[in-house]
């Protein structure tokens, strides 16, 4: 399997806390996955302006970049104790679920309290 690149946003707390999680996860297993903060990356090669790429997660998965929800199945595939989580939420009727809990209720309030957080740094 080649390696997956997973672009998260390290200014988020929330965000930064899960990634550690799975890093840990992929170290342990040596999983063929790498992460990369969005705020040190170059975006064009991931086609993505920053504002897009602060909204969501993405991963770069054989040549193709995913974004959203479905850059979590395909992160969770890679760790053996995530798989089974990654098949469930694949499933047509769950994954519909999901997609519209992360679509429209968890990255949403994940980027205003990023939004929020970088306008008290300002």
């Amino acid at each position: 399997m080649k390696q997956t690149e997973i672009l998260y946003n390290g200014r988020c707390p929330i965000c930064s806390a899960e990634i550690v999680h799975y890093r840990k996860q992929a170290e342990a297993t040596k999983a063929a996955l790498r992460f990369t903060d969005l705020h040190d990356a170059d975006l064009s090669e991931w086609q993505l302006s920053a504002e897009q790429a602060t909204r969501r997660l993405h991963a770069r998965h054989n040549g193709q970049i995913i974004s959203g929800f479905p850059a979590f199945l395909i992160l969770w595939q890679h760790l053996p104790r995530m798989r089974w989580l990654a098949r469930l939420l694949s499933l047509p009727v769950l994954r519909q679920i999901a997609e519209i809990g992360y679509n429209h209720l968890a990255a949403p309030a994940l980027y205003a309290l990023h939004k929020r957080r970088e306008a008290k740094a300002a």
